[in-house]
C-alpha cells in the first residue's frame, strides 16, 4: 500500500498529520477509513480489556484508554495511520505501580515490558488458582502461584488451554489450510482473539461452568465513560514514582516511535516524530483523569489498521468511536467473559512479543552485546524492570563508549602524503586524528607529549568529527606543553563542531597567530624548516 498522492509527507514543524491527510479526502478514502476504524476497533476490544486487568485495573480502564487516548492520538499524532492505546509493554510496571501505590499514580508515560512476566502474571486466571493478592515480583508470584496449586480449577484450566491452542491454529494453522481449502481464507480476516472471546463465553454460559468471569470478579463493565477525576497527589508518593514515571516515559516513547517506523514502512510514508511524542504525551496526561492507564502506539493493530486499507487518521478516529460504542451499548454482555480466555489471548500476546529468535542467534554477537541482554532479560524477570532498564542503559552506554574510544585513534602522518617529511623527522612531528576526542580518548592527545623533540608539532584534524570538554582540555594542555618546550603547534583540518567547541574554549586564540591551516599540505609546508612559517612560539 502506498501513501495517497495528495497526502504530502510529513514536515518537521509541531503539525497534526490530520490536517495534511484531509486534503483532496473524499467519498472512496472515508469509506476505507470507516471500514479499517471497526476492524481495529473489533481487535482492539478484548486486547484493551485483557492488558487492563493483567495490570491489576478494572477492564474498563483499558476501554477508557484505548477510547479517549486512541482518539486523541490520532487527533493531534504525526503519523496517518498509527493506533494508539494500552500495550502488553505497560503491564510490568503498571502493575507494579498499582501494587504499591494505587491507581492514582499512574501517571504521564510509557515503557517497554518483558513477555515472561506477562506470562507469568497470567498463570493464576489461566488454572483458575484462588489468590487473594498477586504480588507485583518474579519470586512473589512464584510463590502465590505454588501456594496455590491445591486450587486449581480444571474447567477454567481446560477452557484456557482449548482457547490457546484455537489462538495458535487461527494465526499459523488456517494460512497453511488455505491452499486446500480456499474459504478458509475468509476465516483469516477475523482476529482470533475475538473469535476465541466470543466462543468461549458462549461455552461458559451454555455449559454453566464454574469459572470465574470479568462480571463474577469485577461485577462488569460500566455504560459508559467515568467521571472527571482529580487524581490524589503527595510529594510522599511523587519522590518514589520519579524513576517509574522516567522509564515509562523513555521507554514508551522509544516504542512509539518503533511503532510509527513500522507504519511508514508499510504506507511508503514519513511521519513527524516531535508532533507524535506530543501527541503521546496529551494523551497521556489526560487519560488517568478518567481512570486510564498509559498509552502508546501500538504495532499489531497498526499493522491490522493499515492491511484494513487505512489511508488517514479518520481510521484511528474510528476504532475510538466503535469502541465507545461497544461500551454505550454492549457493556453488559462482557460480564460473561471468563477470565480464562483473558489469560489465554495474554499469554499468546507475551509469545508474540517476544523476540525469542534473539536468544538462539546470540553466538552471532559480541560478546558485550550477549552480556547486555541476558543482563536485561534477568534483571527484568526477576527483579524489577525499571532497574534492568536502568542497568541496561548504564551498559549500552560503557559499550558504546569502549566502541567509540577504539575507533578513534591518532597515527602519524606517512610518507607518501608529506614527501619532505621524512627528511625532516628531526625537525616535525605531524599526526592525524580519526574519531571523537572525548574523555574516554584523551590519553591519544596526551601520549602526543612524548613526541615535543623537534621545532614543530603538527595535528591533522580533518578526521576528528566530535570533540568534547575534556578532549579541549587535552588540547590546551598539549599547547601549554609546546609553549613550554619551544615547540611551535600547527593545526589544520578543523570543521564543524570540532571548530566550534576550540572557538569557544579559547584553544584556537593559542593557534590563530599563524599556525591554523585549512589543510595537512599548507600545514607541513609552513612547519618544515626549508619553508619556515610565521615566528613566535604558539
Amino acid at each position: 500500500m502506498t501513501s495517497p498522492a495528495a497526502t504530502p509527507r510529513a514536515s518537521s514543524g509541531f503539525r497534526p498529520r490530520l490536517l495534511d491527510a484531509l486534503k483532496d479526502y473524499n467519498r472512496g478514502r472515508l469509506l476505507k477509513d470507516m471500514g479499517a476504524g471497526v476492524t481495529v476497533g473489533v481487535v482492539a476490544l478484548p486486547l484493551a480489556m485483557a492488558f487492563a486487568i493483567a495490570s491489576g485495573l478494572k477492564p474498563e480502564a483499558g476501554l477508557v484508554t484505548a477510547i479517549i487516548a486512541g482518539l486523541l492520538i490520532s487527533l493531534l499524532g504525526g503519523s496517518r495511520v498509527q493506533i494508539g492505546g494500552p500495550a502488553g509493554a505497560f503491564i510490568v510496571i503498571v502493575y507494579g505501580i498499582v501494587e504499591r501505590y494505587g491507581l492514582a499514580n499512574l501517571i504521564i508515560g510509557f515503557t517497554n515490558g518483558i513477555a515472561v512476566l506477562i506470562a507469568v502474571s497470567q498463570v493464576k486466571d489461566f488454572l483458575g488458582l484462588s489468590v487473594v493478592n498477586m504480588p507485583a515480583s518474579f519470586f512473589g508470584m512464584f510463590y502465590a502461584i505454588k501456594g496455590a496449586l491445591h486450587t486449581l480449577n480444571p474447567y477454567a484450566a481446560g477452557l484456557a488451554v482449548a482457547c490457546l491452542a484455537l489462538l495458535a491454529f487461527w494465526q499459523f494453522g488456517l494460512s497453511r489450510l488455505r491452499r486446500s481449502l480456499p474459504w478458509t481464507g475468509q476465516l483469516a480476516t477475523l482476529p482470533g482473539s475475538v473469535v476465541v472471546l466470543v466462543l468461549a463465553t458462549l461455552v461458559v454460559s451454555w455449559m454453566d461452568l464454574p469459572v470465574e468471569t470479568i462480571g463474577s470478579r469485577f461485577g462488569g463493565i460500566p455504560s459508559g465513560l467515568p467521571a472527571l477525576v482529580w487524581p490524589d497527589f503527595s510529594w510522599e508518593s511523587a519522590r518514589f514514582l520519579l524513576i517509574p514515571a522516567l522509564t515509562l516515559a523513555l521507554l514508551g516513547a522509544i516504542e512509539s516511535l518503533l511503532c510509527a517506523r513500522v507504519a511508514d514502512n508499510l504506507i511508503d510514508d514519513r511521519h513527524n516524530p516531535n508532533q507524535e511524542l506530543m501527541a503521546q504525551g496529551i494523551a497521556n496526561f489526560v487519560t488517568p483523569f478518567f481512570g486510564g492507564m498509559p498509552a502508546t502506539g501500538t504495532i499489531a493493530r497498526t499493522v491490522t489498521n493499515v492491511k484494513s486499507g487505512a489511508t488517514s487518521p479518520i481510521a484511528g478516529i474510528v476504532h475510538a468511536l466503535t469502541l465507545l460504542l461497544v461500551m454505550l451499548v454492549a457493556a453488559p454482555l462482557a460480564q460473561d467473559i471468563p477470565l480464562a480466555a483473558m489469560a489465554a489471548i495474554l499469554m499468546f500476546v507475551a509469545w508474540n512479543m517476544g523476540e525469542w529468535h534473539k536468544f538462539v542467534h546470540l553466538r552471532q554477537y559480541r560478546m558485550p552485546y550477549r552480556l547486555t541482554l541476558l543482563a536485561v532479560f534477568f534483571l527484568t524477570v526477576v527483579f524489577d524492570l525499571t532497574v534492568a532498564v536502568e542497568v541496561g542503559l548504564v551498559a549500552a552506554c560503557i559499550t558504546f563508549i569502549y566502541r567509540i574510544s577504539s575507533l578513534s585513534r591518532c597515527v602519524e602522518v606517512s610518507a607518501t602524503e608529506c614527501p619532505d617529511y621524512p627528511q625532516n623527522a628531526g625537525q616535525v612531528a605531524a599526526f592525524r586524528l580519526y574519531g571523537a576526542l572525548f574523555f574516554g580518548a584523551v590519553k591519544l592527545i596526551e601520549d602526543l607529549q612524548d613526541h615535543l623533540t623537534g621545532k614543530s608539532l603538527v595535528l591533522d584534524l580533518k578526521n576528528l568529527i566530535y570533540i568534547d570538554s575534556s578532549g579541549a582540555d587535552a588540547l590546551n594542555d598539549l599547547a601549554r606543553a609546546c609553549r613550554k618546550n619551544d615547540v611551535r603547534l600547527f593545526v589544520c583540518g578543523l570543521t564543524h563542531q570540532p571548530l566550534d567547541i576550540l572557538q569557544r574554549c579559547g584553544f584556537l586564540a593559542v593557534v590563530a597567530d599563524g599556525y591554523l591551516y585549512p589543510d595537512l599540505a599548507t600545514a607541513m609546508a609552513a612547519a618544515l624548516p626549508a619553508r619556515v612559517g610565521p615566528s613566535g612560539a604558539p
